[in-house]
């Protein structure tokens, strides 16, 4: 039976003619997986690549990691080195017909003494059942999986899959590997990029970590005719900036807004402006932001500063009646405000054991002396008796237990000797000790 996705290439792809014109990224591919660039993490002697490799055991694997990074190249060397034919498919443009050819194709050449290394790129696009498909195939060998994903596994892949195959992840490549990359194409292009030290740099910074995209870049720098080196002002107008990666709905979402959130708690508004402009240069709704800063308000800063959550609140008044871009300014002022303030998880960690001890007790009722009693029938169960009143005790506190009776007293709100819970603290002390003393 014939492979669909085979060729006469002994990799499995498809051989370009050499008079056709080949991209610079599909020149400077590498041939070997110590010509890779970047990826140490993986690759390197003692990283779980070079472990399998030098064991001559290689087992299925998940790249994971964001677009330009090497995921195909490496899956490609690593047949190479094992020997095994490659093939390639895409879960955007494969069905289960495409599936079933390339799992009769692999059988056929298992028979015949030839192992298959299966590269399917974005993985988590197949569906829970496509990616059950994978697992007899697995298992008995005809076919070694190695799939690539820019989304995390952890949300995307069956459990199955993950229990059979190693993730790995794969990092944006850094400034240092993205100058690497310019050099070996300025090799071989024969010629030196037109770029004054600056505008280089600013090249690379436009990469965004992604060496795909840079190649692309420099092979239009390099075709322009310039005299001379261009500065970055002369590069920005020549050349459109990369936007930002960012899902709104995804991972990079939910990291963004980590990161916002722990700068905030961490007391450093240099790094919370920063994540905040990411969020924004990604296209996120300052909505979604003004919700968050505030919840910060509330979760970290809580009665140790009480003007925090209304300065949030009305930095979130403050957009609703400026709108963008003019209303951001007031939700980033009330980020500096959180980040400079005094610091208190003290009520929210109280609020989660109230509601551990909540679901515990259950349906324990009031103790009968705080209980109102509007019929007869009520005082002669006793609801009221025994209460005292306040306003009418010493010092206008009575000491009186509030909890269920068959309850033990628990302690839920600890707050610290920071700002104005310093106050709350000292308030609390005083009425625990006259608390003391009126229970005798």
């Amino acid at each position: 039976m014939a492979d669909l996705f085979d060729s006469d290439s002994p990799s499995g792809g498809t051989d370009t003619p050499v008079s056709a014109p080949r991209p610079l990224a599909d020149r400077l591919r590498p041939k070997a997986l110590g010509e890779v660039i970047g990826q140490e993490q993986v690759l390197g002697p003692e990283a779980p690549l070079g472990v399998m490799l030098a064991s001559g055991s290689l087992s299925s694997l998940v790249f994971w990691g964001p677009p330009g990074v090497g995921k195909t190249t490496i899956a490609r060397l690593l047949a190479d080195e094992t020997k095994l034919h490659f093939v390639q498919i895409s879960a955007i443009f494969t069905g289960v017909p495409d599936l079933r050819k390339v799992f009769e194709a692999a059988k056929i050449r298992r028979q015949n003494g030839q192992g298959t290394l299966l590269f399917v790129d974005e993985i988590h696009r197949f569906n829970k059942a496509q990616q059950d498909g994978f697992l007899p195939y697995m298992e008995d060998g005809t076919i070694l999986l190695v799939g690539a994903t820019t989304e995390n596994p952890s949300f995307e892949l069956n459990a199955a899959v993950l229990s059979r195959a190693q993730v790995l992840v794969l990092e944006r490549l850094s400034l240092g590997d993205l100058e690497r990359l310019a050099q070996r194409s300025e090799k071989e292009l024969n010629r030196n990029l037109p770029l004054d030290g600056a505008a280089r740099e600013a090249l690379l910074e436009m990469a965004d970590g992604d060496g795909r995209a840079l190649l692309n870049l420099i092979e239009q720098v390099a075709a322009w005719k310039v005299e001379g080196k261009l500065d970055t002002d002369a590069l920005s107008k020549r050349l459109m900036k990369r936007a930002a990666k960012y899902d709104k709905g995804g991972e990079e979402h939910y990291n963004l807004i980590s990161a916002l959130h722990k700068s905030v708690r961490g007391s450093d508004p240099d790094a919370a402006l920063y994540w905040f402009a990411r969020m924004l240069t990604g296209g996120e709704d300052p909505r979604f932001l003004a919700r968050r800063i505030t919840r910060m308000a509330v979760e970290d800063i809580g009665l140790a500063d009480p003007q925090a959550q209304a300065v949030c609140l009305q930095s979130w008044e403050t957009y609703e009646r400026l709108g963008s871009p003019e209303g951001e300014l007031a939700l980033a002022q009330a980020l500096v405000y959180l980040a400079l303030a005094p610091k208190s998880n003290g009520v929210y960690v109280g609020y989660k054991k109230a509601m551990a001890s909540a679901r515990k007790t259950g349906s324990e009722p009031p103790p009968k002396h705080i209980l109102n009693a509007p019929t007869r029938l009520m005082e002669e169960q006793g609801y009221g008796t025994g209460y005292q009143y306040d306003h009418d005790a010493e010092d206008g506190f009575s000491g009186q237990d509030y909890f269920p009776e068959s309850m033990k007293r628990p302690v839920l709100y600890a707050p610290v000797e920071r700002g104005f819970e310093r106050e709350l603290k000292r308030r609390l002390d005083y009425f625990a000790k006259l608390r003391v003393k009126r229970n005798g």
